[in-house]
């Protein structure tokens, strides 16, 4: 027990110290491993174990990942960011549609396209994090976690 509260705690610290830019990569890093999770669940059930349980368990990592993007599309900025922040919001618009429709038909394909997408786009956050917290910038690519 005292192990799970310390755990929350040092995750509740992590989240209020980030900068923007750290925020971001963390919810592309929750993201794509919701997305991992629910591939895992389904490669695991491809053996005609047509689980109840797993469906639900399946689709419920889908809808983490969607509302992780979600949340990253209302975070942009498109005041200071005009084409890349609506770029990204075409971009996000198709990723919640690609895995609303995978995950009816459980087709990993799409979902490993989105995946792989997210962890690109996560690993030029990285950069994009490192870079604005070593030159003291400001918001990082006119994304906006305000609220």
């Amino acid at each position: 027990m005292a192990y799970i509260n310390a755990l929350s705690a040092y995750r509740e610290t992590r989240i209020k110290t980030a900068s923007q830019g750290q925020l971001v990569v963390m919810l592309y890093e929750e993201a794509v491993k919701q997305l991992d999770r629910g591939l895992e669940l389904i490669g695991s059930g491809l053996k005609g174990n047509k689980n109840p349980g797993k469906i639900e368990k399946i689709g419920k990592a889908i809808i983490r990942a969607q509302e992780i993007i979600t949340e990253l599309m209302v975070s942009l900025d498109f005041e200071q960011c005009g084409d890349i922040a609506k770029n990204l919001f075409s971009l996000y618009t198709w990723f919640n549609q690609e895995l609303l429709e995978s995950s009816v038909s459980q087709d990993t394909t799409r979902i490993t396209v989105v995946r792989n997408m997210l962890n690109e786009l996560r690993s030029a956050w990285v950069e994009i994090a490192a870079k604005t917290s070593t030159e003291g910038m400001g918001d990082p690519a006119g994304v906006s976690l305000a609220g």
